[in-house]
């Protein structure tokens, strides 16, 4: 029997945000998309494939916990490349497997702040307590102290299959015991689209918003007429 999966592939996004980078034609997911698996997966045993170089650390937040409170056993297959946010979610599986050839990385929380200097040092703070707080995470999974978790964070830490499966982060090696991987290799890093970007398309939808008395293909015209502008701003057409 078939192991029902959900494929987290991509930049991890937020719901709200999740159309903008469908828009503009980026791998991404998002908590929704996670909850739709679990639920279309009805409590059976499910795998959960990441390949994704992280993005929103309060989306992967919300994705580790839906998998930690699914009532079946879940399973993270890191298929390429698992890092940052990402990492955030494969903690929230029951277990992680890893192919020989995986890439794990840890860091620092980051963010884009502006504003004087007492902005400055409350973005700074926050920051920190981040950092806390994935590392208590971190710390339930392998039983790593705080002080080398943050260390690790601190240095952005690089590791291999291998070295993760020391350190705590991966259960088991597929290709060892017996394990086979039951997906193509491939490996993705974050595309994060910046506020500013974030905002561009927002207005650009919105001063071409459907009317209500437009037909579904008038609708569809307008967007394809909207992804074709942004396909030519990024050079991927003439």
């Amino acid at each position: 029997m078939i192991m029902p999966s959900i494929d987290l592939k991509g930049t991890i996004v937020s719901d709200d945000d999740k159309w903008l980078y469908d828009f503009v034609g980026l791998d991404a997911v998002c908590p929704a998309d996670i909850r739709k698996g679990l639920a279309d997966a009805n409590g059976e045993d499910v795998v959960v494939v990441i390949s994704s170089g992280g993005g929103d650390v309060m989306a992967g937040n919300e994705m580790a916990y839906d998998l930690g409170a699914y009532k079946g056993q879940t399973t993270a297959d890191i298929s390429g490349f698992c890092g940052s946010a990402a990492t955030i979610v494969s903690c929230g599986a029951g277990k992680v497997r890893a192919y020989p050839s995986t890439m794990y990385m840890i860091h620092n929380v980051s963010s884009g702040a502006s504003g004087d200097y007492h902005a400055m040092e409350q973005q700074s703070m926050i920051l920190q307590t981040a950092n806390k707080a994935i590392s208590n995470l971190y710390r339930q999974k392998t039983g790593l102290s705080e002080k080398e978790l943050l260390d690790l964070m601190d240095r952005e830490t690089w590791m291999d299959a291998a070295t993760a499966k020391e350190k705590g982060f991966v259960d088991e090696i597929i290709g060892e015991s017996g394990a086979k991987a039951p997906f193509t290799i491939n490996g993705s890093f974050g595309n994060i689209l910046s506020d500013e970007a974030k905002q561009k398309i927002r207005n650009m939808f919105l001063c071409r918003n459907p009317t209500p008395d437009m037909t579904d293909k008038e609708q569809e015209i307008l967007v394809a007429k909207e992804q074709l502008k942004l396909m030519r701003m990024k050079g991927d057409v003439l």
